[in-house]
């Protein structure tokens, strides 16, 4: 079932959440669209002019730690002034009131919390842009501080233990964090619904999940402005702006 009317979507979308005692979302890059950050693939997206530096060589090569992170800094002041949305408002208010288990992301931007989501309640699958991480001991480092000993240094930061920092994001060929990979399975084994939002279900481990949920039985609905590899698997594809079709659900509650 294809739905490109608003008023069809939002009351399909209704009917969908009042039948559910479980749901979960996964979101990608389109949520954030309407937050002013590019999709990946956008052909005005900042990412195709500062590519990530692949993890391997961030590792080896100190002169491209050090490139990494001036893109990393070009990349957060063009978008810093990103804020939530209507549909990070929605997720956040079903999550908080216990009407929806988690929201899984494949997004680095930090919106889903910005938006008051419990933060437990995230699970960030390619990690988050918002600070750095010890690659040795873990230790979270603020960007802040890293910016400015980067910016009077033009050298790439170190932990005090020695160890590399990076942020906390998975890069190209970076190993996808065990914790989360094994929470977003468990779940969407779990939920009776899904909602991948804004997702174009391709990036693969983490697009998976929303098959996987179908797989055990849960009801997928998609919310994407294009069509998805997922789409004839899915119990209702929305073709419409996703803040929109997420406003009302911001303070919805359970009639039945």
């Amino acid at each position: 079932m294809i739905i490109d009317k608003l008023a069809d979507a939002h009351q399909a979308l209704n009917g969908f959440l009042q039948d559910s005692m479980n749901m979960a979302a996964f979101t990608g890059a389109g949520i954030s669209t309407e937050s002013g950050i590019p999709d990946f693939r956008s052909k005005d997206s900042a990412w195709k002019r500062f590519p990530p530096i692949p993890f391997d060589q961030f590792l080896r090569d100190e002169a491209a730690r050090i490139e990494s992170w001036r893109r990393k800094f070009i990349m957060d002041d063009l978008y810093k002034g990103a804020q939530p949305n209507a549909g990070h408002h929605a997720l956040a208010h079903l999550v908080n009131t216990g009407r929806m288990s988690c929201i899984i992301t494949q997004n680095i931007d930090g919106l889903h919390e910005a938006s008051g989501a419990d933060r437990e309640r995230i699970i960030e699958l390619h990690g988050n842009g918002t600070y750095a991480t010890c690659l040795s001991c873990g230790e979270r480092h603020e960007l802040d501080e890293i910016r400015r000993y980067f910016e009077s240094s033009s050298c790439a930061p170190e932990c005090g233990c020695g160890g590399i920092v990076k942020g906390a994001t998975i890069a190209f060929g970076q190993a996808m964090p065990e914790a989360a990979m094994q929470r977003a399975r468990k779940a969407s084994q779990e939920c009776d619904l899904m909602l991948a939002i804004g997702s174009s279900l391709v990036v693969y481990p983490a697009a998976a999940f929303p098959a996987f949920a179908k797989e055990q039985g849960a009801k997928l609905v998609i919310i994407n402005r294009e069509p998805t590899p997922l789409d004839k698997l899915a119990d209702a594809v929305i073709r419409c702006e996703i803040g929109d079709v997420l406003a009302p659900f911001a303070s919805w509650r359970r009639t039945n």
